[in-house]
């Protein structure tokens, strides 16, 4: 039974298109006037959700979206069971309003229109990658309760992108019709950054998928040029429900202009016209509004016109800037120079110099690491590249910007000629300031891998950044820490830098990696210089193993000279260790001593 209603909404695609109903929750706000969450009412006012789907049923709704979009437990506030039962009412009253007399009446009038209803989820908005895979298995719980209700179809709208509800839509599989709809801004891109092309891009590959589209953010003049943008694959149905247009804030509430229904049922209709398959409203739009497009649309579905790419760049060959390009069979060495805490920047430049003949493949320049104040990783890496014709990579953590910033940051690295970056997700804030100072985490490094890879195929089609990942070879779970690797190498990652590797067992978990997903890795060396930088090392830095054996090389009284000759032992030993697996060698000195490298890549 389940496979047959699927397959009735598909075969209906087939000969006309549908039309989904306008914004429950807007509409909910204006009639009741109340600053509760619609999902709310549900439990507290199932009269109201009843009047409201009947009331866009009666304007020509043809899929009703439960009252459900927010109806999660970091929206409501509230622990799963009572979530669950909201799901479950929410669902219940969209269906009795399907099966009333007046749904019975209209399928008569109508020649047979079915009135479906849609299991309507949103996207969970939280701060906390921690908490990212418990939201990825709510959102699996979510969809098992409405297919315990009878969910035959499922919209999962307003998403940014689709990595938390990857493992939602492959629990559903072929149990039910898929509809995933995304949210971009008037330049197509969403919230995480990615491009309208690249989302629809990524949702065509998911084989559970049955519709793709866009809803909300846009109105219907942008939602069209955008789409126009696009080249799709045709294997998919298509949809689009875009706003009544842009609101205004007033009390802290959106308000829209109610005035351009002719309008905007005009171009939703020309929409549909250019072949899309499946259209309706987002926030703003009425009963109303679904009563004018109703009256415009021409549902009678045609052959859809041919997809053209606007301003598609012409093909060229790809200039390969990576700082490993044509050194096959080298050891690559990168080594790591800290940006200054303050503005006075001679020290780095007199040890940017210093390499500057020493066969040193890339200088890298880390980003604010342990979350505290250094001049600009991009910047700095600018500005010694400028003085001394060194190739350069900044690091680009996750922490400080959203993804706005990060991508003008790229933008304006690419135009100066960076085209190296080893992306992190950063060091949290230190306790102490995080009254004062919040964090920004859009995503984690493996969704800004994503972004730098969805530019190279927009912006930098010509000269693509080359960027790479860490490795914390110290993890207590390697499998996990493994397992992050292939991501990153899945999301474009083309090499590693590991954390210092300081004893025999360090070596061994990097060579397991290495052997397990053929990365490009270079180890990372730490030439420790005296007892108390060993020391701090230990206590004070997360993820550098300084085992006591490493210590007891140390002794209060060493001279620096001493001190610089023992650390340029351990690391030679940590490079015969590895020298059978490593592709290459990312050394950072202490207090930029980088004079010791010369003695350290000397052959004894």
């Amino acid at each position: 039974m389940l496979q047959q209603k699927k397959m009735t909404i598909q075969d209906k695609l087939r000969t006309q298109k549908l039309l989904f109903d306008g914004a429950f929750g807007t509409y909910y706000a204006q009639v009741y006037d109340t600053k509760e969450l619609p999902e709310l009412a549900n439990t507290m006012h199932p009269e109201r959700v009843r009047k409201i789907h009947e009331e866009y049923m009666e304007a020509g709704a043809q899929i009703i979206r439960t009252n459900t979009f927010a109806s999660n437990t970091i929206s409501l506030g509230m622990p799963w069971e009572e979530v669950q039962e909201n799901i479950r009412q929410g669902y219940r009253l969209a269906n009795e309003v399907a099966q009333t007399k007046e749904a019975a009446q209209i399928k008569e009038a109508t020649q047979g229109q079915e009135i479906y209803v849609a299991a309507d989820i949103g996207q969970i908005v939280y701060d906390n990658q921690a908490d990212r895979e418990r939201i990825a298995k709510e959102y699996v719980e979510i969809c098992r309760t409405f297919l315990e209700e009878g969910a035959e179809i499922f919209v999962f709208e307003t998403f940014s992108d689709i990595e938390d509800i990857r493992k939602a839509i492959e629990f559903i599989g072929d149990k039910a019709f898929v509809i995933l709809q995304f949210s971009v801004n008037q330049f197509g891109y969403s919230h995480s950054g990615l491009s309208a092309r690249k989302l629809i891009q990524q949702a065509e590959g998911i084989e559970w998928v049955d519709a793709v589209g866009f809803n909300c953010g846009l109105g219907p003049g942008h939602m069209q040029k955008i789409m126009g943008r696009i080249t799709f694959s045709g294997r998919k149905i298509l949809t689009a429900l875009p706003n009544a247009g842009y609101p205004q804030i007033v009390s802290n509430r959106m308000i829209f202009d109610n005035k351009n229904m002719d309008y905007f049922a005009t171009k939703v209709s020309d929409i549909a016209t250019d072949g899309v398959d499946i259209v309706g409203g987002c926030c703003g739009t009425t009963p109303e509004y679904i009563r004018r497009i109703k009256e415009k649309i021409s549902f009678a579905q045609s052959k859809k016109p041919t997809s053209v790419v606007i301003n598609e760049k012409e093909s060229l060959p790809k200039k390969d800037s990576s700082f490993y390009a044509g050194k096959e069979g080298k050891k690559l060495i990168a080594v790591e120079l800290a940006p200054p805490l303050g503005s006075d920047d001679e020290k780095l430049m007199d040890a940017a110099h210093l390499l500057q003949r020493s066969g040193v493949d890339v200088l890298t320049f880390p980003d604010s690491p342990s979350g505290r104040t250094r001049a600009d990783s991009i910047l700095m890496a600018e500005k010694v590249a400028r003085e001394t014709g060194m190739c350069v990579m900044p690091h680009i953590c996750c922490r400080d910007k959203n993804a706005i910033a990060i991508r003008s940051q790229l933008l304006g690295a690419h135009i100066n000629q960076i085209r190296n970056f080893l992306v992190i997700t950063g060091d949290p804030i230190p306790t102490m300031v995080r009254n004062d100072v919040k964090s920004v985490f859009n995503f984690d490094s493996v969704g800004l891998m994503r972004i730098i890879s969805d530019m190279n195929e927009e912006q930098f089609v010509d000269a693509p950044i080359c960027y790479g990942g860490s490795i914390n070879q110290g993890r207590r779970n390697l499998d996990v820490e493994m397992g992050r690797v292939k991501k990153k190498m899945e999301a474009g990652a083309t090499f590693f830098l590991t954390q210092p590797v300081c004893t025999g067992e360090s070596a061994e978990r990097v060579r397991y990696i290495k052997q397990e997903t053929g990365a490009r890795i270079l180890c990372g060396i730490m030439p420790f210089v005296s007892l108390k930088n060993a020391t701090f090392m230990k206590n004070e830095m997360a993820g550098i193993d300084v085992t006591e054996e490493v210590l007891s090389r140390y002794r209060e009284d060493m001279t620096r000279e001493e001190g610089e000759w023992t650390g340029i032992q351990l690391a030679k030993e940590m490079m015969a260790l590895t020298d059978d697996f490593a592709d290459g060698y990312y050394f950072s000195f202490p207090f930029n001593r980088v004079g010791m490298l010369k003695k350290i890549l000397q052959k004894d």
